[in-house]
């Protein structure tokens, strides 16, 4: 499996659970011990990612489009991305996202999550 393809299947599930507002399903796209950070105070942990996501607006979606991949070990791939998050009632925000998504060819989770706001 190349990068990009360990990438969007990741990706694919954590956008799944964003766009249907489920909290619970985006967490599990992370590593018990994953470093998340948003656009708030950083957590460790499925849990911190499902409250994060818990607090967001009905309604928003992701898109995202990978910038850069690369395969820093047989068991770590690192992400660069852009996302637009939309909103029902305000502009769509646009931020960078860096992730390290941790496994082998069948299990791949976010272990790393660190968005970036550029003006």
């Amino acid at each position: 499996m190349n990068t990009t393809s360990i990438l969007t299947t990741v990706l694919d599930a954590w956008k799944a659970g964003v766009d249907a507002h489920e909290p619970e399903a985006v967490a599990e796209v992370f590593t018990d011990g994953a470093i998340f950070q948003g656009l708030h105070p950083y957590s460790i942990g499925p849990v911190g990612v499902a409250e994060y996501y818990a607090s967001q607006p009905l309604g928003m979606k992701a898109d995202y489009e990978i910038l850069e991949s690369r395969q820093l070990s047989d068991d770590l791939v690192l992400g660069y991305l852009k996302v637009a998050f939309s909103f029902v009632d305000r502009p769509t925000l646009e931020v960078f996202l860096s992730i390290l998504a941790r496994g082998n060819d069948n299990t791949w989770k976010i272990d790393h999550y660190q968005v970036s706001k550029l003006s």
